[in-house]
């Protein structure tokens, strides 16, 4: 996932390592944590693979922020063409990999970027694993409420109101995905 966040943010600029790892915090900071322990081996291996270059230029005139001081310019990174097309690549996968816990929030992230079909895939794809998650939840709580503390139940039915609540958020996501008339109605949805 942290391939997909480089690229989208590279397609909006060229960056430096230090602004890359601030705007993936801004951007993505509640859905992830990144270092510098993986962002810098990822770099390079973007770099391998041609989907970015490296230049040494000045921050302000690359990418809008304060010069920096020192001898040595800062490395820029910027998409080429190669690194556009795998952009557009991973922005079009729908399945299960785009709609887990683990990379959902990016694949969010860059929605605008991303065709209304494959929005409407991935939002209906996260809907449907929370369903299942909301119904497990649902009858573990019926189960085992008994014998749960008044804490541990709390703490359950708090997991579950958040599911419940998301479910709610990405149905109406689709909801407006289709009303603005970019996708059609699945056939399973009703009207």
């Amino acid at each position: 996932m942290l391939e997909l966040a480089v690229l989208g943010l590279l397609s909006e600029s060229p960056l430096h390592g230090y602004e890359l790892r601030q705007r993936l915090k801004a951007t993505l900071g509640a859905f992830r944590a990144f270092s510098y322990g993986s962002l810098y081996p990822t770099l390079r291996r973007m770099r391998a693979s041609g989907w970015i270059a490296e230049h040494e230029g000045d921050a302000e005139v690359v990418a809008g922020a304060p010069a920096l001081t020192g001898r040595r310019g800062k490395v820029v990174y910027e998409l080429t063409a190669e690194g556009k097309e795998r952009l557009a690549e991973l922005l079009a996968e729908a399945g299960p990999s785009a709609w887990e816990d683990e990379s959902f929030g990016v694949h969010f992230a860059f929605f605008s970027q991303t065709a209304p079909e494959v929005r409407v895939r991935i939002l209906e794809g996260r809907r449907s694993r929370l369903e299942e998650r909301r119904e497990g939840a649902r009858s573990s709580l019926k189960r085992a409420s008994s014998r749960m503390d008044r804490y541990t139940l709390q703490l359950q039915e708090h997991g579950l109101e958040s599911v419940e609540r998301e479910v709610r958020w990405l149905t109406e996501l689709i909801e407006t995905e289709r009303s603005a008339g970019t996708t059609p109605p699945h056939p399973a949805d009703p009207q």
